[in-house]
């Protein structure tokens, strides 16, 4: 066994694809390496700015001996057909083998083949893995025809030590490679794995991408705790600017004071999105005027001209942010909202100010059903929360849609809840984003995203495999969010066909397929975001199957009433009942090729123990009617528990299939009962396990 290192040295690679084409490059060369006979146990993968790096710690020098038997024609074949499978074996006559079978004489062919050199293998495949590593971009340079994300500068091959020798046009493999581009240019030979780290760390290169953020992160959080601040958390920018820089640099900078009215997220968000920078926040979570920025090379001044240098491009992007929201502020929002006719939301469901109109009317609509919501609130901040999309700084930042909506709105002096709910009708914009709480911000996030599911669901745009261009899970995952976070009550089947209504025909689809569809839709969603949360999918499956079911805070009580239920040993032998009930009605419905309902014959129950349990479905039904109707679902839970017993004692005393042909059918209609009444509760059928 020995150690390959091969390292794909080139111009920078840009940091959003590095870790992706480390593993696409460990996932090719396992691949060939397997369909060649050699198994690889673990590849390991490091990607910098400018090198692609894999390691496979053992693997077999060479491939295994292989013995290839093939099968040719009988030995009275003619002449042409023998002559044909010996040329195609490579073998003589007088070295193929003879062997009866039952269908007669055969000659047979024995190839052995003996294991190539790893060396050699890797000489072979190497250059076509390279060709083949997928990019989302890539191009060609000079006169070379190889296609590459960047101009591909050097290979490094070592396998057990010594050069593996191929060449990928430009360049041919070898053991050198070069440090820092800047602060260890020169090139250097290295042995093996161990060897090019350590020397490529002293080289000013740090390999790892995890070593060169915590790098970035601890030399951040001490120059913030020196200065009196902390550094705000990116966790998105942090792995974005260690795919930037192979020696992490982190220098403290200066945010002019004559740029500090503009609203910090609109620094931040320059700050962030231009420049890569993070942002620090005072003790109280007030924005700071600092900022850290990540240098890729230590300097004789210590980083004072590079500082320097990134405030004065700042300066001038925080110059252009400035000029936005002092020249935005010139105008109303309701100035701004009144220029939406002219944006087009969709080609088919019309412009940007038709969707605020219906936002408007299904918001009012929504607020009759949402607790402390006021209706003309929640119509003015309809009205009003797209204005922003025509603002400079929305047109500069899109990112900040409804953000700047709020200062805008607060600005212009409409009432804070109102500017609120234009910030938050975006929310949540994905599993980590807080819903919206305040009852009109929740009326306008609602009525935004059962305006869009309706929109394309009546036009047909749905979402289909992993492709979802309109974002239609995450719009249908905020309601469901929205409503179960805040305990509201809401009846969706009525919120669709309303937000259907204010499309006023413009929709091809029938308003109860939208209807169908759309809660089938919910159904699925709701079962991927409960999973997180270790919620049984079949628990929900079991309640949605009931029909009828649109609320779904209502739908969670019922849901987790019956986990709790079936979390008992009465719960759980409960469903086996049923489980055996609804077999053998199944087995014996096919067989007479008819049906039992639920309305056994109490003249016919001539044994105590159906009697007993005919008397006690009696019970359980009308206790569960009466539960549920008052939504006490644990009530109706523990009622359909006192089944167990007597339901129990019929499965051990009493003969189903009894030679009586109408007793039979008689307690085929009791099992049809047991059935019928847990169902009125939950479908148990789609329970697993």
């Amino acid at each position: 066994m020995a150690e390959l290192l091969l390292e794909l040295f080139s111009e920078e690679i840009p940091a959003r694809m590095q870790a992706r084409a480390a593993e696409d490059l460990a996932g090719l060369l396992r691949a060939r390496l397997g369909a060649a006979g050699l198994e690889v146990a673990e590849v390991r993968q490091f990607a910098t700015p400018r090198r692609l790096v894999l390691v496979i710690d053992d693997l077999a020098e060479a491939t295994a001996d292989v013995s290839e038997e093939r099968r040719g024609p009988r030995t009275d074949a003619p002449e042409k057909a023998i002559e044909g499978f010996l040329r195609g074996s490579g073998i003589t006559l007088d070295q193929a083998e003879v062997r009866e079978t039952p269908k007669g004489s055969f000659y047979f062919a024995v190839i052995a083949k003996k294991g190539r050199p790893t060396a050699e293998l890797l000489a072979e495949i190497l250059p076509g893995i390279i060709d083949d590593l997928p990019w989302p971009k890539s191009m060609r340079w000079g006169a070379h025809a190889r296609r590459w994300v960047r101009p591909l500068q050097s290979i490094l091959c070592l396998f057990g030590g010594k050069v593996v020798n191929f060449t990928a046009d430009p360049v041919s493999a070898g053991d050198s490679t070069r440090g820092h581009r800047f602060m260890a240019p020169g090139s250097f030979a290295v042995t093996g794995f161990d060897d090019y780290r350590d020397r490529l760390r002293a080289a000013n290169v740090i390999l790892a991408a995890d070593d060169r953020k915590t790098a970035i992160l601890q030399g951040a959080e001490k120059l913030a705790a020196e200065a009196g601040l902390v550094l705000h958390a990116d966790a998105g920018l942090l792995d974005e600017v260690a795919g930037l820089v192979e020696w992490p640099v982190p220098l403290m900078g200066r945010i002019d004071d004559r740029f500090m009215d503009v609203p910090p997220e609109v620094l931040v968000t320059s700050m962030r999105s231009h420049q890569k920078y993070f942002s620090l926040e005072t003790a109280d979570g007030k924005l700071a005027s600092r900022f850290i920025l990540v240098a890729n090379r230590e300097t004789p001044d210590n980083g004072a001209t590079i500082t320097g240098g990134n405030e004065r491009v700042l300066r001038a992007r925080l110059s252009d942010a400035k000029f936005f929201w002092d020249q935005d502020r010139k105008t109303t929002l309701a100035a701004k909202a009144s220029g939406l006719d002219v944006i087009v939301f969709h080609a088919d469901l019309g412009t940007v100010q038709e969707k605020v109109e219906r936002m408007a009317a299904l918001a009012g609509w929504l607020a009759a059903k949402l607790p402390g919501c006021d209706a003309a609130k929640a119509d003015r901040a309809a009205r009003l929360c797209k204005g922003d999309l025509v603002s400079g700084m929305v047109g500069e930042f899109p990112e900040l849609q409804g953000i700047m909506g709020r200062y805008y709105a607060l600005h212009d002096g409409e009432a804070p809840d109102v500017a609120d709910a234009i910030a938050r009708h975006y929310s949540p914009a994905g599993p980590g984003d807080a819903c919206p709480t305040e009852p009109v911000a929740a009326a306008l996030a609602l009525a935004d995203k059962l305006d869009t599911l309706v929109g394309f669901w009546g036009i047909g745009q749905t979402p289909t495999g992993s492709k979802d261009p309109y974002a239609l899970r995450r719009a249908a995952l905020g309601v469901i969010r929205i409503l179960l976070e805040n305990g509201y009550r809401l009846p969706l089947t009525e919120a669709v066909a309303t937000a259907f209504d204010n499309y006023k025909g413009r929709l091809n689809a029938q308003l109860g397929d939208i209807q169908r569809d759309l809660m089938a839709f919910f159904a699925d969603r709701l079962k991927v975001h409960l999973r997180g949360e270790g919620v049984r999918h079949d628990h929900v499956a079991a309640i949605f199957a009931l029909g009828g079911e649109d609320d779904l805070v209502r739908l969670m009580n019922r849901v987790s009433a019956l986990t709790a239920l079936l979390a008992t040993d009465d719960g759980a032998n409960l469903l086996a009942a049923y489980r055996r009930a609804a077999n053998i009605l199944r087995i014996e419905e096919k067989k007479d090729g008819t049906s039992f309902g639920p309305d056994p014959d109490a003249s016919l129950l001539a044994d105590d123990a159906e009697k007993a349990l005919n008397a006690a479905l009696d019970g359980v039904a009308a206790s569960c009617t009466t539960a549920i109707a008052a939504e006490d679902y644990a009530a109706a839970m523990s009622a359909m528990a006192g089944l167990r017993a007597p339901v129990d004692r019929f499965f051990e005393v009493v003969t189903v299939n009894a030679e009586d042909a109408a007793v039979r059918a008689n307690r085929l209609k009791l099992l049809s009962r047991i059935r019928g009444v847990m169902e009125s509760v939950a479908i148990f059928s789609e329970i697993e396990g």
